[in-house]
């Protein structure tokens, strides 16, 4: 039996319904249940602490009782706030066809939760920042997120529009080669056109491309090659993308030497600043 699911991380932010989408979406392409997920994280409790070692002692008991109150009619309604939401997006995902829906309401650190359920992760989809960030910013917890998890993270960044055209960044590498992988055994892409491409001399190209093409090819898969001018590859790739409408990118993420990602900045974190459209990142 297959326990394998695609999960979803609902948090109410604005991209929630395009994250209830495409997760619905990954769902039906694949045959695979459909996970939704409120994680709730607690607030760390050492203001309760100062603000008791404040006063006299005999006030403290009664503040400290007095918080403890607060904090847990808090709790109550983030759960509350979360369980309708979740009764929302399922009832989305229901609608728009997925048969096998189970939501799910978790306390505690969100990496902690999805490393708890990696095993059976098939898919995971989450937004690309909450509403507490600005345009171009990128949710506290994603890049920790996709450098914990060994699954496929779908990160969405726009509302939900059925993918006609994807876009493999290939460079030959472990990562790369994963995703590339992945497009040609998938049944999300069998029928949808992949523009391989790739961003360096011509010389190398050639036989990175033909290489990954071979792989493709044998799997049914339209594709066509790619050779962008060496140069940024963020850049490169996203004005790409927009040039010819991608719908959806997929890319090895984070491959790179830890080291060599503090000095110069992660590729994969340019892009999920850059690009418009979503990001299928594997590692």
């Amino acid at each position: 039996m297959n326990n394998n699911y695609v999960l979803a991380c609902i948090d109410g932010a604005s991209l929630t319904t395009a994250v209830c989408d495409y997760a619905a979406w990954m769902s039906q392409r694949t045959g695979a249940a459909l996970k939704l997920l409120h994680n709730i994280e607690h607030r760390p409790q050492a203001a309760v602490a100062d603000l008791s070692g404040s006063i006299g002692l005999g006030s403290q008991e009664e503040l400290l009782e007095e918080l403890t109150r607060v904090e847990q009619q808090r709790n109550r309604l983030l759960m509350k706030k979360g369980k309708l939401m979740l009764d929302a997006a399922s009832e989305r995902a229901v609608v728009a066809g997925v048969a096998d829906v189970d939501v799910w309401q978790q306390h505690g650190s969100l990496q902690e939760s999805l490393i708890g359920l990696e095993e059976n992760i098939r898919v995971l989809v989450m937004g690309v920042r909450g509403d507490e960030h600005q345009e171009g910013q990128i949710g506290a917890h994603l890049e920790t997120v996709i450098r914990s998890l060994h699954k496929p993270v779908l990160v969405v960044n726009t509302p939900f529009f059925t993918p006609k055209k994807i876009m493999l960044a290939y460079d030959g590498h472990d990562a790369s080669r994963k995703a590339l992988d992945m497009v040609a055994s998938s049944p999300v892409f069998k029928d949808i056109p992949c523009h391989l491409v790739y961003v360096g001399d011509e010389s190398t190209a050639t036989n990175v491309l033909n290489d990954a093409a071979k792989v493709l090819q044998a799997a049914g898969i339209k594709h066509e090659l790619v050779n962008l001018p060496k140069g940024k590859s963020d850049e490169q790739l996203c004005h790409y993308q927009a040039e010819h409408d991608i719908d959806l990118t997929v890319m090895g993420a984070y491959s790179h030497h830890p080291l060599r990602d503090m000095l110069l900045g992660s590729f994969t974190a340019k892009m999920l600043h850059k690009t418009k459209r979503p990001l299928l990142l594997l590692r």
